[in-house]
């Protein structure tokens, strides 16, 4: 399984460069104009009508691939962790407290003084005339 994985990845990694490098290649819409006036694209490669027809279906194609292989990806990563349940933090090992300490009692120990002065560190708080 761990080596479909890294195949499937190659091979999207792959069609994503032959993407961007079809991409660059194909010319744009304004570089039409200069073969209408003669500009010799009958000599060329791919012949008169010129490289678009080849290089958009090339692009298709590796974006076809691309696409294939993303959703074959997202199924084996999906498939290969169904049989774990929980996140991470659910398979850390519990810490057990030392039996030297004692249970820590919350309850307070004495009652809060009742004066109405602010304490120390209020801000500006205390500091509003009544």
């Amino acid at each position: 399984m761990n080596t479909m994985f890294t195949l499937i990845i190659v091979v999207q990694v792959l069609s994503a460069l032959a993407i961007i490098g079809l991409v660059l290649i194909q010319h744009g819409k304004g570089a039409d104009m200069g073969a209408a006036f003669g500009s010799g694209a009958s000599g060329s490669l791919f012949g008169a009508s010129g490289s678009s027809n080849f290089l958009s279906k090339s692009t298709g194609v590796a974006a076809a691939i691309f696409f294939c292989a993303t959703l074959a990806l997202a199924f084996i990563g999906n498939s290969r962790h169904a049989a774990v349940s929980g996140g991470v933090m659910e398979r850390l090992p519990v810490p057990s407290a030392p039996a030297s300490q004692a249970p820590v009692n919350n309850a307070p120990t004495q009652a809060p003084a009742a004066n109405n002065a602010p304490f120390e560190g209020a801000g500006q708080a205390s500091q509003i005339p009544k």
